[in-house]
């Protein structure tokens, strides 16, 4: 009897880390999870459908205001209709020589739908980054057709558990320093000569081994013709005692 309850306990205890973990990540994300400052990237945004009796038919993701982008660029999704809105700017951006006066801040697909555990992904071609931070916090609204709706609007802090409805967060890390190239293709070189010096080092054994070879037959052969004109003259000088 002990031994059925702390079964059942232990059992409990699992089915509860299982269902925990299955809420903590079944939410609006966006991968991959980080990206260079100042560059241009490809993301997706992750939206999995976390209801059994209801179907996601709509996302809208907002983007921050004080981080305009000069280019958001959305791919189309089979089944899906997007829009993309764009505001005016209060301070206008300066990209490639060229003034951006308004950028996008919020993009919404709708006309589709996510089925009850299934999931679909949503991307978008953004950029140029910004390079005054190390993130970018995205909210993102889902919408069900039994007309609920979840806001993942809650920016999640370091070093604090993860909030209830978390905000997908892009990471933005530095780009590569310039050292960092340089070692790379002095590394490619040197692999490339070390490379070239096995491949002669090579050859050159190869070569040795031939003329070794050759040598060898050589003094065989001549081996065997002396060994023959030894029998033939023994045989002469047998005649001529005869």
């Amino acid at each position: 009897m002990k031994t059925s309850r702390v079964s059942f306990a232990a059992a409990l205890a699992a089915g509860s880390v299982l269902l925990l973990s299955g809420t903590a990540f079944a939410h609006v994300g966006v991968q991959p999870g980080e990206a260079t400052k100042g560059g241009y990237a490809t993301i997706n945004f992750k939206v999995p459908n976390e209801r059994d009796g209801a179907s996601t038919t709509q996302l809208e993701v907002n983007f921050p205001v004080d981080q305009p982008l000069s280019s958001v660029m959305p791919q189309d999704v089979p089944g899906w209709t997007v829009n993309v809105e764009k505001s005016k700017l209060d301070k206008p951006l300066t990209v490639h020589g060229k003034q951006i006066n308004e950028a996008v801040t919020k993009v919404t697909w709708s006309g589709g739908k996510i089925e009850p555990g299934k999931f679909q992904q949503f991307p978008l071609s953004i950029g140029k980054l910004p390079d005054s931070t190390d993130k970018m916090v995205f909210k993102a609204i889902q919408t069900y057709d039994n007309g609920e709706i979840v806001r993942w609007i809650e920016e999640p802090k370091e070093g604090a558990a993860e909030p209830q409805n978390p905000a997908p967060v892009l990471k933005l890390i530095a780009a590569p320093a310039a050292d960092d190239h340089h070692d790379a293709a002095a590394k490619t070189d040197g692999d490339k000569n070390g490379a070239a010096a096995d491949h002669k080092d090579g050859h050159d054994t190869a070569a040795a081994k031939s003329g070794s070879d050759t040598t060898a037959r050589a003094l065989g052969i001549a081996g065997i013709v002396i060994g023959l004109g030894g029998v033939a003259f023994g045989v002469a000088s047998r005649r001529r005692t005869s």
